[in-house]
């Protein structure tokens, strides 16, 4: 490990819950090696774009609200009979870009069929995620989405803790556009989507997810 990257490995350690670390000018080898060395620390999430890095540190509720989302999913492929396969927040990153990132958490759908029983990916062959999600609770996502549509990431499911709402983005000639209802499942929208996460805060995640379940059945 180089003398700046242990540097950098020292202030993650110290990062507070919540916190984010930015770091600029850091090297592509730099990057790479940072992400190498953080592979124990699996709840940071690291964003980097054309030199600058970002370092988050989740809180709890950040966590909750993802694991939550992620069993909303895979209830949906469930009961709709849909095939997904998560990659949960694997770095997705491509050096030609110099960009990388690390969503809350991420899904195939559509091609899912094309990534079953792989266990790394790469961007140069595989598809990007079909889906990918974003929590807002401190700190703004929106930063992060140049990079989505870089990689073409279709879909982005966005919430904002703040005002207890979600906006769902769908990617259009290389830009996001609000959207009324999801692109990979129709029957959501970002209305009922955020009414379900309410009820995960404050009935618990099993009552919320029977009441998504008994929802769906009876669309």
């Amino acid at each position: 490990m180089s003398a700046r990257s242990a540097d950098y490995r020292e202030a993650i350690d110290h990062l507070p819950a919540g916190a984010i670390l930015v770091l600029q000018d850091v090297p592509w080898e730099a990057y790479d090696q940072l992400l190498e060395h953080l592979s124990d620390h699996p709840a940071v999430r690291v964003t980097y774009d054309q030199g600058k890095v970002e370092i988050i540190s989740p809180l709890r509720k950040h966590e909750k609200y993802k694991e939550f989302i992620g069993d909303l999913i895979k209830a949906l492929a469930d009961e709709l009979d849909i095939s997904i396969e998560s990659s949960g927040s694997t770095t997705w990153k491509r050096k030609k870009d110099a960009k990388g990132i690390e969503p809350d958490i991420c899904f195939h759908i559509a091609n899912a069929e094309r990534v079953i029983g792989k266990d790394e990916l790469d961007l140069s062959v595989d598809p990007p995620p079909d889906l990918a999600i974003e929590i807002d609770l401190t700190n703004e996502s929106f930063s992060k989405f140049s990079i989505y549509a870089t990689f073409g990431v279709p879909e982005i499911w966005h919430y904002i803790d703040k005002r207890k709402t979600v906006v769902m983005y769908e990617l259009r000639d290389n830009a996001y556009v609000e959207i009324e209802a999801s692109r990979s499942f129709p029957v959501l929208t970002p209305q009922i989507l955020a009414s379900f996460i309410e009820q995960s805060h404050t009935d618990g995640q099993k009552k919320a997810l029977g009441a998504f379940r008994r929802w769906l059945r009876s669309r």
